[in-house]
């Protein structure tokens, strides 16, 4: 059990001790005066003073009640995990669509996670020659929307380590390709899709082998990747360290990432067909631990203690105390 206001409780425990303090004390001098009048009380008087005691046992609920308590109760709900994968490289720079590549990218990505349900856990990766999660995947989708807002463009693009790093997420263990080729065995993760935003563009020694090998991981694995192209196939400049590169949508690369995984190729101008992406996840059922309140069922029965204990000293002193 949780406690929303510990110190509330403690005030309420001071009162109900300095009450009870009280009770004994009044009690002790009424038997001392009794006594002296040679009156005694049947049963030793405990019958007398159950409606004090039902009193403060209602003040003690009622103090508990106050400090905010909750129970943390296993909740079932069915789940699936989406992984934005997002080119954040140099080339995501270029002004072929406006305002450029990346925040093209960022737009429809936005789109994407405003248009899930609560059911799906959304997480991001940011990717370049390396892959950093920037949001683990989770329910709250605010976390992601953020973690789009706050990419730059930088370095150069390897689409092997994005998928790699996304699967990383997904599994929450380390995933990477071995220098000999071959691919660990994951499990099999159909409730979990990647989607790609990118212009495919894939750099570096050996680039394309390495992609093909993560796709094939992902595929193992049961996970779908979704690529969304961003750019034009026309295609323009951009500057690079003080050098002016030429750069265009691959879209080639891309559609073989998505096919060869059971996915699907999307032109970043057609993201609302995105929207759907979700409904292809097979959703599993995990179970989570929520707070339950229990404030309102100590109220009740703090009244019904202190109703109690009222009716009993009424009926049997003719006083409320």
């Amino acid at each position: 059990m949780t406690l929303a206001s510990p110190l509330l409780l403690a005030a309420g425990l001071l009162v109900t001790a300095a009450l009870a303090w009280a009770a004994v004390v009044s009690a002790r001098r009424r038997r001392a005066a009794l006594a002296a009048a040679g009156v005694a009380l049947p049963g030793g008087g405990r019958r007398a003073h159950l409606g004090t005691g039902l009193t403060i046992a209602g003040v003690a609920v009622l103090a508990l009640a106050t400090a905010g308590p909750a129970a943390l109760v296993p909740v079932p709900r069915t789940a699936g995990t989406v992984v934005l994968a997002i080119d954040v490289s140099n080339s995501m720079g270029a002004d072929d669509v406006a305002p450029n590549r990346l925040a093209a990218a960022q737009r429809a990505a936005r789109a994407f996670v405003e248009a899930q349900p609560d059911s799906v856990d959304i997480g991001v990766v940011a990717f370049e020659r390396g892959a950093l999660t920037t949001a683990r995947p989770d329910a709250d989708h605010a976390k992601a929307l953020a973690a789009i807002d706050r990419l730059k463009v930088s370095g150069g693009t390897s689409l092997g380590t994005a998928i790699t790093a996304s699967l990383t997420a997904i599994t929450g263990r380390q995933v990477a390709v071995r220098t000999d080729g071959t691919v660990p065995d994951l499990g099999y993760w159909p409730s979990a899709t990647i989607v790609m935003f990118s212009d495919g563009q894939n750099r570096g020694q050996n680039a394309d082998a390495e992609t093909e090998r993560a796709a094939e991981v992902a595929q193992k694995a049961g996970v779908h990747i979704h690529t969304v192209g961003v750019g034009t196939t026309a295609g323009t400049t951009v500057m690079v360290d003080g050098f002016r590169l030429q750069t265009s949508l691959e879209e080639e690369t891309l559609t073989l990432i998505a096919q060869t995984t059971g996915g699907g190729y999307h032109p970043a101008s057609d993201a609302a067909r995105l929207d759907g992406i979700a409904d292809t996840i097979d959703l599993r059922l995990t179970v989570s631990d929520e707070p339950l309140p229990l404030a309102g069922g100590l109220i009740v029965l703090a009244l019904a203690l202190l109703g109690a204990g009222a009716a009993l000293t009424v009926l049997r002193t003719g006083r409320v105390i």
